[in-house]
C-alpha cells in the first residue's frame, strides 16, 4: 500500500468529537481549496457511523457551497432525519469558519430481494492492464516543465487508466475533442471487508474526472487555458455490492454545457459488466478572456 492511500485511509477515520458531530483533516499539500471527493467522501463516512448494522447506503446527494480551507479541519455536523423499518435517512452539514461549506442526504437500506434488470452496457474497452497510468502518460506530455513533473511524481491513492483522450491531449489536437470519457480505476491494494469503506472510496474517485468530462468537450485543460471550475452539486446511487480495489470502470458523458455550468454523467462497471454506481454532477466551468 502506497502512502497516498495510507494517508487517505487515515483522513477517512474521522474523529467523533461529540454525539453526530465528526472532526476531519486534509492533506498537508499546498492546494488553494479541499478536494470536493474528500469532502464528499468524509460526510459518508460521518453519516454512516450514525446508521444502524445491516444498512446499506443507496443514494447521496450533496451540495458543494464554498470553497474547503485546506489548513484548518472541517466539523460534520450529523442529523438523524429518519430511522424507519427499511430505510434510514441522514443530513450532513460540513462546516469551517463558522459557515457551512458543504451538505448531503444520504439514504441508508436494509437488504431486500426485488425484482431486477441492466439496461446499462458497458462500453468494450481496452482493458485496464494494457493501458499506461494517468501519470505516464501526462509527463509525456508536459516534457521538461519542472513543476509538472515534481506534481506527477507524487504518489496517488487511485491508479486510474484512460481510455479516452487526456484533457491536454483534447487541448493539443482538436480531433480529440469528445463528450464522452472512459477511466478505468483502483485502490492497488487489498483493503479491508468493508462495504461502506468501498462506497466511501468510490464517493472520492468519483469526483477526479467528471468535471474533465466537460472540458474534454471543448478542448480545455487545467494549466494550459483561462478556465477555472468546481463542483456544484453531486448524486449517487449504489446499485450493489462491488470492490473499490479492484477495477471498475468509470463511463462518463457530458450532455450539456452552457450559462458557465456544465452537466455530467457516469456509470462505474465492474470488470464482469455489472452496473454497480450511477453519478450525476454539475459544475461550474468559466474560460476568461484573453
Amino acid at each position: 500500500m502506497n502512502e497516498a492511500l495510507k494517508e487517505l485511509l487515515d483522513l477517512l477515520d474521522l474523529e467523533q468529537i461529540e454525539l453526530d458531530i465528526f472532526r476531519g483533516r486534509s492533506p498537508e499539500e499546498r492546494i488553494q481549496r479541499v478536494f470536493g471527493g474528500q469532502v464528499a467522501a468524509q460526510a459518508l463516512v460521518a453519516a454512516g457511523r450514525t446508521v444502524p448494522e445491516g444498512r446499506d447506503v443507496h443514494s447521496l446527494h450533496a451540495y458543494f457551497i464554498r470553497p474547503g480551507d485546506p489548513t484548518i479541519p472541517i466539523v460534520y455536523n450529523v442529523e438523524r432525519v429518519r430511522d424507519g423499518r427499511s430505510f434510514t435517512t441522514r443530513r450532513v452539514v460540513a462546516v469551517q469558519h463558522g459557515k457551512a461549506i458543504f451538505t448531503m442526504s444520504a439514504s441508508f437500506h436494509i437488504f431486500e430481494e426485488g425484482v431486477h434488470h441492466q439496461a446499462a452496457v458497458m462500453p468494450q474497452v481496452a482493458p485496464p492492464e494494457t493501458l499506461p497510468t494517468f501519470q505516464s502518460r501526462m509527463l509525456e506530455l508536459v516534457g521538461d516543465d519542472s513543476d509538472w513533473k515534481d506534481w506527477l511524481s507524487r504518489p496517488r491513492p487511485v491508479d486510474a487508466r484512460y481510455v479516452s483522450p487526456l484533457t491536454w491531449e483534447a487541448y493539443k489536437d482538436p480531433s480529440l475533442r469528445t463528450a464522452e470519457n472512459n477511466v478505468w480505476f483502483r485502490y492497488d491494494a487489498e483493503l479491508p471487508d468493508d462495504r461502506l469503506l468501498h462506497v466511501v472510496l468510490a464517493a472520492y474517485a468519483s469526483d477526479y474526472t467528471l468535471v474533465d468530462t466537460v472540458l474534454l468537450a471543448h478542448g480545455l485543460a487545467w494549466g494550459a487555458s483561462n478556465v477555472t471550475g468546481a463542483s456544484l452539486d453531486h448524486a449517487m446511487w449504489f446499485h450493489r455490492p462491488f470492490r473499490a480495489d479492484d477495477w471498475l470502470l468509470y463511463a462518463q458523458e457530458s450532455p450539456w454545457s452552457g450559462g458557465a455550468r456544465g452537466l455530467a454523467r457516469g456509470q462505474m462497471f465492474t470488470p464482469s459488466g455489472e452496473l454497480a454506481v450511477s453519478v450525476v454532477q454539475e459544475c461550474m466551468i468559466r474560460v476568461a478572456k484573453s
